[in-house]
């Protein structure tokens, strides 16, 4: 677990859901931005990342008995929660399984179920995604074998390298954010996620993939859904169909940034729009 700024904070805790595949390392800025509002940010690796033990069969909905431990590990009675990325449905899970724990939500590139009605779930995504996901979906194994490919090169990323391993999920825009501390965040936990192994990755492949265990329109607490258009690896249609579908959404669809820059950028007025919910 990881936990930044003074535990007591005045106006309380956040928690941080990181992407697929990565970690419990917060991003750089992440806890300045929530020390200026009076937080403190409390991440962890989720199940089969990092040291965490594989939960085997789980669902995204499987995230709230873990989040809510955390938070009681803590003595905390309520947190916001914000979900980047793979974090986005756990997010979810927690403000609709849990809505008393947690009493608004955010994701930045939040993936959106498979199926989404009306939608071309691939639309816009980088090559490496849509293989994986397509995979995946053909038979629950490719997934491993995909894993069992590509998790050496990820588990030994480095800064120098990591926005030629990201390939086609990111384009210019994503790729000028992957310098300097923040690449070295990134590569950092993507290491640390992948330390002991890739089942947290295969796992999050399958959940995404099938029903999540909650009905997303009846969310009753007010979720911010943050998209960018240069997003190849979440895509703007996601971030379009969250907003139609979520209950209590609060779209902040953003056509001129991406995965990367929006999270390295836009923290503060995230966590501002999260706490005045």
């Amino acid at each position: 677990m990881y936990v930044g700024g003074e535990t007591s904070a005045p106006r309380g805790t956040l928690l941080y859901l990181h992407g697929s595949p990565s970690s419990g390392i917060q991003p750089p800025g992440m806890q300045a931005a929530a020390a200026a509002l009076g937080l403190h940010v409390v991440s962890f690796s989720r199940a089969g990342y990092g040291s965490s033990s594989r939960h085997e069969g789980r669902s995204v909905g499987s995230i709230v008995a873990d989040a809510t431990d955390v938070l009681d590990a803590l003595g905390a009675s309520q947190a916001w929660v914000l979900g980047w990325s793979g974090g986005g449905p756990h997010a979810l899970a927690c403000a609709a399984l849990a809505p008393e724990r947690f009493p608004a939500a955010a994701l930045i590139g939040g993936v959106a179920p498979y199926p989404a009605d009306g939608i071309d779930w691939f639309e816009g995504m980088g090559p490496e995604n849509v293989e994986d996901f397509q995979a995946t979906m053909a038979d629950p194994q490719n997934s491993i074998r995909w894993a069992e490919r590509d998790w050496p090169k990820w588990r030994a990323v480095t800064a120098a390298d990591i926005a030629d391993t990201f390939g086609g999920l990111i384009d210019e825009v994503d790729r000028a954010s992957l310098i300097g501390e923040f690449a070295e965040y990134n590569a950092a936990a993507m290491r640390e996620g992948l330390r002991e192994g890739y089942w947290g990755w295969v796992d999050d492949d399958w959940c995404f993939t099938k029903p999540w265990g909650f009905d997303l329109e009846s969310i009753s607490v007010p979720v911010h859904i943050w998209q960018g258009g240069h997003d190849k690896m979440v895509p703007w249609v996601h971030g379009q169909w969250l907003a139609a579908h979520v209950g209590n959404a609060v779209p902040h669809l953003l056509p001129d940034v991406g995965h990367l820059s929006l999270a390295m950028d836009g923290l503060p007025r995230i966590f501002e729009a999260l706490i005045d919910s």
